[in-house]
């Protein structure tokens, strides 16, 4: 099957690396439970929100990848004095699995700290982490998106 890719039609003018690949494999789907081989023999039980029962949903690994890449912005281009993150940064997300008359969708909801650094700092920090971050990206202008900066 031949699928068509504008954003990668888009990026073709630029010069692009590939950086990492990651792989998955599925079968079955969220109701059927079954086992999803990722890396290096990592496997995981998908499982459907709010039942009873072992396993992870997929909102659950969405939340895991969007605050792990989000947060891995403590570098200087994230930070408004050019400086590292402070101890104790760090961050949390909720990832919501929602229904409206459209049907499923998804929002999520964060708390970003950074202690020490001003009202104004955590903005620019958020505001920088959020231009960078490829879930961010992928997900601008798609899903509502709350922040809180404590």
């Amino acid at each position: 099957m031949n699928t068509t890719n504008t954003s990668a039609e888009s990026t073709m003018s630029q010069s692009v690396k590939l950086l990492y690949t990651a792989k998955a494999h599925t079968t079955g789907g969220r109701r059927e439970a079954r086992p999803v081989p990722l890396m290096a023999g990592w496997t995981v039980k998908l499982s459907v929100p709010g039942t009873p029962g072992n396993g992870t949903n997929p909102e659950q690994l969405f939340a895991v990848g969007l605050v792990g890449l989000f947060h891995q912005c403590d570098k200087a281009d994230c930070l408004p004095d050019e400086g590292e993150a402070p101890a104790g940064h760090g961050g949390r997300l909720r990832v919501d699995l929602c229904a409206g008359d459209d049907g499923y969708f998804l929002q999520t909801r964060s708390s970003v700290s950074l202690p020490g650094v001003g009202a104004a700092g955590r903005a620019v920090y958020f505001r920088r982490a959020h231009q960078t971050c490829p879930y961010s990206k992928a997900t601008r202008g798609n899903i509502n998106v709350e922040i809180n900066l404590v």
